[in-house]
């Protein structure tokens, strides 16, 4: 593909119709929030419906912690889309691959720490959220595996904010919705072992999560290099993969305000966890 058919298939936001174009762009973003929030809700159906209210207890302390890992990297990956827009708006493509390899390398870093944390130190995290006794081990279980997840939770933010970043927020929305789809058909298939698949009870529910994130994360990654995206790192590209001080220290600058938001409203959210586990699992799942 030469340069300039390159040029070509690249989304554009600076051309057309200013209301409509901005339109099609956030459309496949905010189908993806509510598809993301069915998805969790139905996750939540499937667990009381099959294992109880103690189960759904221990789910809804989990989920309340990836909220929060979500919402901490929710800035840093819009700064990303940021200066990957900034740096092709002024057709610096090498600058904007410049940003994907640092924020590629930085969210991997950070993935396996916290995802490292999460797994030694879950019943300590959990304590703190004042699990109730009845639903803790089930919550451990539950939230070891979501830890385990974050390296492909985090690496397909990245992605989405790449691909979002260079105008293209309709990729993103098709690979998430593959996603919630394998996500809630293994969910029941993995909770109560239907056919081939064990009987895994919460632990089912959480891998059914882990996978279907892995497997959305490898197709987009595949789909990307087979189409061979522009922004995509080559074998020429690998320099490219360092910590870059000043892109980091950017995403960080341009990120934190904008996460902040988020970050006030899961903390919040933890809090009132807090206060509301000790009532018990009856009062937590409801």
């Amino acid at each position: 593909m030469t340069s300039s058919q390159q040029k070509a298939a690249r989304p554009s936001l600076t051309e057309g119709p200013i209301a409509k174009t901005l339109f099609v762009f956030s459309l496949p973003i905010l189908l993806g929030n509510v598809l993301q929030a069915l998805n969790g809700s139905i996750n939540s159906i499937w667990v009381g419906k099959f294992l109880g209210e103690t189960a759904l207890a221990a789910t809804s302390n989990a989920n309340l912690i990836m909220f929060f890992l979500i919402s901490a990297i929710f800035g840093i990956s819009m700064a990303a889309v940021i200066l990957v827009g900034q740096n092709l708006g002024a057709q610096r493509v090498q600058d904007a691959k410049k940003v994907v390899g640092t924020s590629t390398v930085f969210f991997v870093i950070l993935s396996i720490i916290i995802g490292a944390i999460g797994v030694i130190f879950s019943p300590a995290i959990l304590d703190l959220l004042n699990t109730p006794a009845d639903a803790k081990t089930l919550a451990v279980s539950y939230t070891r595996i979501i830890f385990a997840g974050v390296p492909f939770m985090f690496g397909f933010n990245l992605i989405m904010a790449v691909l979002r970043g260079s105008g293209d927020s309709k990729t993103p929305f098709y690979f998430l919705l593959l996603s919630a789809v394998l996500d809630v058909a293994l969910n029941p298939l993995l909770i109560q072992g239907f056919g081939p698949f064990p009987k895994l009870g919460i632990a089912g529910s959480a891998l059914a999560t882990l996978i279907a994130q892995s497997i959305s994360f490898v197709l987009l990654v595949l789909y990307l290099y087979g189409k061979k995206y522009f922004l995509r790192l080559t074998r020429n590209d690998l320099h490219l993969l360092r910590m870059d001080w000043l892109v980091i220290k950017t995403l960080i600058q341009k990120g934190l305000p904008m996460g902040l938001n988020m970050v006030v409203v899961s903390l919040s959210n933890l809090i009132l966890i807090h206060y509301v586990n000790a009532y018990g699992s009856e009062a937590t799942a409801a």
